[in-house]
């Protein structure tokens, strides 16, 4: 761990990726998006790393750009903090690494699309939620636009991003935007126990399926059954399917090995 803008700490398979502006809300300006896709190429060189946990210090996962940064900025301030965020974001969704958000307090702007492009999002009761982009007269960036409607439909994404909705966490689960809410002081322990599931899981079939799902939006019925037959066929001749199979009929838990 450092004093960076970005933590990241690697064990066991598992990276924390931390926020840690928490005096700043974990707000995000040019040495954050410079810092996240900093540490996020490290994880995509890194292949001992299985699942990656994205977080938030102090009082919130995050409140999206800085609004100081522009204030003091210049016209290039906003290029200058999407395109390492929006570079970040593609990595992070094409990685074979599980990619988990861990949320609490405020999510809003660009941490909120960034939560969006993560692969499975855990939220505290406390959580709150708002696109916030029309509140600084601004599209969305992020992947955002991409995510939203794919997550909660045209008509439901269209209504929370002009409006400036705010969602409270069991409404944000009501409408499929998360996948859980947990109580505020258990946050920690079930992300981090769902991180522990998956990195002893059968990895070398997460990533396949993580890359179809991915895809599924933009291929043609017929191209994503031929994915899904080159897949499984790959998936068959690992040394995880032949343990899944073996302990199967000897009656034990698998014990897969990423290979």
């Amino acid at each position: 761990m450092d004093s960076a803008p970005i933590l990241l700490d690697i064990n066991n398979g598992i990276a924390k990726l931390t926020f840690s502006r928490p005096q700043q809300l974990n707000s995000i300006d040019v040495s954050v998006a410079t810092a996240l896709e900093e540490r996020v190429k490290e994880l995509n060189q890194e292949k001992s790393v299985k699942v990656i946990v994205i977080s938030g210090e102090g009082r919130c996962f995050g409140a999206g750009g800085s609004l100081s940064a522009f204030k003091s900025g210049s016209e290039s301030t906003a290029k200058e903090i999407i395109d390492p965020m929006h570079r970040a974001v593609t990595m992070l969704t094409n990685m074979d690494a599980i990619v988990i958000a861990s949320l609490h307090g405020s999510v809003a702007g660009g941490s909120l699309s960034l939560a969006l492009a993560c692969d499975l999002v855990i939220a505290a009761e406390n959580t709150t939620f708002n696109l916030a982009y029309v509140k600084v007269a601004a599209s969305c960036d992020v992947g955002g636009s991409w995510h939203l409607p794919r997550l909660i439909g045209l008509r439901r994404a269209f209504e929370f991003a002009l409006l400036g909705q705010t969602l409270i966490s069991k409404e944000a689960l009501e409408i499929g935007l998360i996948n859980r809410v947990v109580p505020n002081e258990e946050l920690t322990k079930v992300t981090i126990d769902l991180a522990e599931q998956l990195a002893k899981g059968p990895t070398l079939a997460y990533a396949k399926l993580k890359r179809l799902f991915r895809k599924s939006f933009e291929n043609t019925f017929e191209h994503q059954l031929a994915l899904e037959s080159e897949y499984f066929e790959a998936s068959s001749k690992t040394a995880d399917f032949a343990e899944a199979i073996n302990s199967f009929f000897e009656k034990r838990a698998p014990q897969f090995i990423g290979r």
